[in-house]
């Protein structure tokens, strides 16, 4: 062997680890662009510290991901004495939301705990018990606590039934009055103009559930893994609830059933152009911190959904 040959060859094992590392940002980098749809994603191997970042800083539309900082308000309320887990509110008429979760079609006058609440919102992202959360704790009061633990995007914007309003307003302006007894009534508007004013206002970050960034809350999410904003013990909890997910179609689709992996996430959708999925991915390697936002999509739904399966699949493969 040459003196240039063993310089060539020892270049190419000394690389050899950040040309890997490269390969899988540009593989999921592809994955992602693939997509007819803006998006972003910010992942952490917890045990390394390696990280991916792709359009990681990018203001996203939060849909139903922003129940996480409401989550965590309930239990900081829980400690310092404001609420009760064991509390129970009796569901009302007018507290009924359309959209995701099981408590609407109950009968009123169902009487949950404020754990009840919590679940419910986390794992079958239940909007009625997300507003009557939203009520308890307030909005001001979630996005302080964001902007003490130093987050600037990830914010609250308003309840479900403010952006359930905003869908009538937008097909009439005069349907500003209605109240949230009348929007769930009402259900969504049937025209045919509606997909594309659903469209827009899904894009619109003005009229936006909730605001944040792929990096923001992957580290939130990391802060929940070490107790930064609860005790241990209600950290915990909140880790186990989000393990009961009822939503396995995006992170978990090709995970759910390994051995040895579970995943603690959140999902928020407005099918067929937003699905977003965050969470944290326990494993023999792990764990791992994963956000994949999309939004704006104007592509095959079930692909997108596929694509953030198989980001996480090859996440785990790699990040051992």
């Amino acid at each position: 062997m040459t003196r240039l040959h063993g310089f060539l060859l020892l270049g190419c094992l000394i690389g050899s680890k950040p040309l890997h590392g490269q390969t899988l940002d540009a593989d999921i980098t592809r994955m992602l662009d693939g997509l007819k749809a803006r998006s972003s994603l910010y992942a952490k191997h917890l045990p390394s510290g390696r990280t991916i970042a792709i359009r990681a800083d990018q203001p996203m539309n939060t849909l139903s991901v922003i129940k996480l900082p409401v989550m965590i308000q309930v239990f900081r309320d829980v400690e310092a004495g404001r609420l009760k887990l064991t509390d129970r509110y009796q569901i009302r008429p007018e507290d009924r939301r359309r959209g995701s979760g099981l408590i609407q079609g109950f009968d009123v006058g169902l009487n949950p705990t404020i754990r009840d609440l919590v679940q419910q919102m986390v794992v079958t992202s239940d909007n009625t018990a997300t507003d009557i959360l939203i009520g308890k704790v307030g909005i001001a009061r979630v996005n302080a606590t964001l902007a003490q633990f130093g987050f600037k995007e990830t914010r609250l914007r308003s309840t479900t039934g403010d952006l359930f309003r905003e869908v009538w307003i937008q097909y009439d302006p005069k349907n500003a009055s209605m109240t949230n007894a009348e929007v769930f009534d009402r259900g969504f508007p049937t025209d045919t103009g509606g997909a594309s004013r659903t469209f827009k206002l899904e894009g619109d970050s003005t009229r936006w559930l909730g605001r944040t960034t792929a990096r923001e809350i992957a580290q939130l999410l990391e802060g929940m893994q070490t107790a930064k904003y609860t005790s241990k013990e209600h950290s915990q909890m909140m880790i186990n609830i989000m393990l009961e997910q009822f939503y396995s179609s995006r992170l978990p689709q090709r995970l759910a059933w390994k051995p040895g992996v579970s995943i603690a996430h959140k999902t928020g959708d407005w099918p067929p152009y937003a699905g977003n999925d965050v969470g944290i991915i326990f494993y023999k390697g792990g764990p791992m911190i994963v956000a994949v936002f999309t939004g704006q999509n104007t592509g095959d739904f079930f692909e997108l959904e596929a694509t953030e399966g198989r980001i996480a699949e090859r996440l785990v493969r790699d990040w051992k």
